[in-house]
């Protein structure tokens, strides 16, 4: 697996995810400010990711402040909290990450500001590695769910590139390959950025596991062929009664499945619920620039140039869709979530 992220040397090194899947080149983040325009930019995207992205910001943006009192140090943090709280608002693990690491900072306010620098580089370390024991641990309980000979649908991408490592929806899938299961894996191109087509099947075909890409339109037909035995996705944000808040397209791939018969799970990390929301009503839907519908890349003009384009990021699926939630904790469904909040 390629490195998402890391902490090279007082610098937050990412990989450009919007370059592959024809170049893999990393950035080299020197302030928080870059880190959050990468986080914009899509050049690093998928909830846990980016919540260890904003974590390694809050740490990066932390080094060049001075103060003469951590009073004075937390107050000039405001503006590096603010300005990664703002990038990008349907992902609740950004949110997350940011919140833990403003506890982390208050907890040092009695240390040096030198101290309390180093201490927020080893807890945005810390969540990075704990993000990747985590997908592992997600792996291992959604493999129960994979049978032999399985053939699975999955949407957008929910791999290493978009965690720490390993991968949610696709940890699972490299669990039940690795565990010597005989599996099949079709994925959603996902329009119109296209993360199942450049990043899902780039990262499969590097694990030589078995995938064929599809267009977004071709899932029912292969449903109604019997040809899958069951979808798996990630998340972006979960409610408490577990509506769940994915790429757009994952609605349609749920109800798809439902009609058929099809089990269709999603898995995410504990920090992906949001047991603040009631319902998926609540969750923020991010619309994105029109630019990502009419243009390849902005580069080719596919549509005419002042069409009005209306370009959600994500969907809510109801939870009355879902099979099964995959978490590090064990596999829930929807409805019990809610002792998980208790």
């Amino acid at each position: 697996m390629v490195p998402t992220i890391e902490w090279k040397k007082k610098r937050v090194k990412i990989l450009d995810q919007s370059l592959l899947p024809n170049q893999v080149k990393y950035l080299l983040c020197q302030d928080y400010r870059q880190v959050a325009e990468a986080i914009i930019s899509l050049k690093i995207r998928g909830a846990p990711a980016i919540g260890i992205a904003a974590a390694m910001g809050v740490a990066l943006g932390s080094l060049p402040v001075k103060a003469k009192s951590f009073t004075e140090f937390r107050k000039k943090m405001d503006p590096v909290f603010e300005r990664l709280r703002k990038t990008r608002p349907t992902a609740v693990n950004l949110f997350w990450a940011l919140d833990r690491m403003r506890q982390g900072m208050d907890r040092m306010s009695q240390l040096p500001l030198s101290e309390v620098k180093q201490g927020l580089v080893r807890l945005a370390q810390e969540i990075l590695e704990e993000d990747i024991d985590i997908n592992q641990a997600i792996g291992k309980e959604g493999n129960r769910v994979i049978h032999p000979n399985d053939v699975i649908l999955t949407h957008c991408n929910a791999g290493s590139l978009a965690t720490g490592g390993y991968g949610t929806a696709l940890g699972v899938i490299r669990a039940a390959h690795f565990s010597g299961k005989k599996i099949r894996v079709y994925a959603d191109e996902t329009r119109p950025v296209l993360q199942g087509g450049r990043l899902t099947a780039w990262e499969l075909m590097a694990e030589k596991i078995d995938v064929t890409l599809i267009t977004d339109s071709m899932a029912g037909s292969l449903m109604a062929q019997g040809k899958i035995k069951v979808c798996i996705v990630g998340a972006d944000r979960i409610a408490r009664n577990g509506d769940t808040a994915n790429k757009i397209g994952t609605y349609s791939v749920a109800v798809l499945a439902k009609h058929h018969g099809i089990p269709f799970y999603v898995a995410a990390p504990l920090s992906t619920i949001d047991f603040s929301l009631p319902s998926g009503e609540k969750i923020p839907i991010e619309e994105r620039n029109p630019l990502e519908v009419t243009t390849i890349f902005g580069k080719v003009q596919i549509a005419p140039k002042k069409v009005k384009v209306y370009n959600p990021a994500f969907d809510v699926t109801p939870a009355k869709l879902i099979t099964g939630i995959i978490t590090e904790k064990g596999i829930f469904k929807p409805k019990d979530l809610k002792q998980l909040f208790k």
